[in-house]
């Protein structure tokens, strides 16, 4: 037997997998994933800041701020072509995925994705808040952000998952209005941008209304699907309380159909994405989910979901992106090995919702399998 400290692991995994940029690689050892996602860092960011890691958050923000700075003439077009009535240009918008070195990624891929610059404003905002720099450079960014944010948001695109892309999502809602909301209360001149606060109040009264009367939010208006990345929105975005009607409803619906019999979450009840399995990400926002609705039987639960999560770590610590135990659609696995070989492992954003769950639940290095034994 070896004792494995996962929350060791995890930090070292996301350790090593941010470049000298500051750039975080979303897994080192995917031949899809050897780029730095805005939402993904995004996410690692802010967990980095629970753990107490806020340096090294600090390194990714100032990295996406550069990236934003280079895009600036790009973005000022994008702004334009969508008051004008059009779409922004593949080469202006910002994109969802760049190499290292703040390049956007190669475009044999679904790039135009507006939930990433709203996480990082999300972010970027709780990183000040609790006490994490943030440079005027790195503001200045954020204020251009919020303005291409506030001009863009109701154009169709990706969603969390590069998908669906003549789509404007729920779930992208959801970050945006974080965003903007965390940028209102960083930025005095954001708040002075009438645009921004109108945008902010804009896409509260869509989001609101998304889900086209339904008591539950949906992936977009007129789907029936629910989507895991709803659980977004209670946590960790904070924009409603999990007890609130229509998320309630959304969590029942996730709870009913997205759940497994061992207890990870899948993405969408049509997903194909290597048989659509398991996603450790998703288990650990439910997991963060029951901690803040804090009803009888909820820590149980969220520590229910860390286990299931530390379960799939594997010998040497490191967490995958999904588990294909209880696939949806395990007669589509094949053709994804034969593309591009197994599934993500390890996974960057895997290993830090893990590390946010944990903090979430108040558990400090070594507890509940923190240090589990692996044979």
């Amino acid at each position: 037997m070896t004792d494995v400290d996962l929350v060791s692991v995890s930090l070292e995994v996301i350790r090593s997998g941010q470049t000298p940029s500051g750039a975080f690689l979303a897994s080192p050892s995917f031949s899809q994933y050897g780029y730095s996602w805005l939402r993904d860092g995004a996410f690692i960011a802010d967990s980095l800041l629970l753990a107490g890691k806020a340096e090294a958050a600090s390194r990714f923000h100032a990295w996406v701020a550069s990236v934003v700075h280079a895009s600036a003439a790009g973005i000022e077009r994008s702004i334009e072509a969508v008051r004008e009535g059009g779409r922004p240009g593949t080469m202006d918008y910002l994109h969802c995925r760049y190499t290292t070195d703040g390049s956007a990624g190669p475009d044999d891929w679904p790039t135009f994705q507006l939930d990433g610059p709203g996480i990082w404003l999300w972010a970027l905002g709780r990183h000040v808040t609790a006490g994490g720099t943030a440079s005027p450079d790195i503001l200045a960014a954020a204020e251009l952000v919020g303005r291409y944010l506030a001009a863009l948001w109701p154009v169709p695109s990706s969603d969390a998952w590069e998908e669906f892309p003549d789509e404007v999502h729920t779930s992208t809602l959801a970050a945006d209005l974080a965003g903007l909301r965390a940028l209102l209360a960083l930025s005095a001149t954001a708040r002075a941008e009438l645009a921004i606060v109108a945008a902010e109040a804009a896409i509260a009264a869509r989001l609101w209304s998304q889900g086209d009367g339904r008591t539950a939010w949906t992936k977009w208006t007129g789907s029936d699907a629910v989507d895991a990345s709803l659980l977004w929105i209670a946590a960790p975005y904070a924009l409603v309380d999990p007890g609130e009607p229509r998320f309630a409803a959304t969590l029942a619906r996730i709870e009913a159909e997205l759940v497994s019999v061992d207890g990870g979450v899948h993405r969408y009840r049509a997903d194909t994405f290597y048989g659509g399995g398991e996603w450790l990400l998703l288990t650990a926002s439910l997991g963060r989910v029951y901690v803040r609705r804090d009803r009888p039987g909820d820590r149980d639960r969220a520590l229910r979901c860390l286990a299931w999560i530390e379960a799939q770590a594997g010998p040497d610590g490191e967490m995958p992106e999904q588990v294909a135990t209880n696939a949806l659609r395990p007669d589509a696995i094949g053709a994804w090995l034969a593309s591009w070989g197994t599934s993500a492992r390890p996974l960057l954003w895997s290993h830090a919702t893990y590390l946010a769950l944990r903090a979430e639940l108040g558990l400090p290095a070594g507890e509940l399998d923190g240090a589990r034994s692996i044979s």
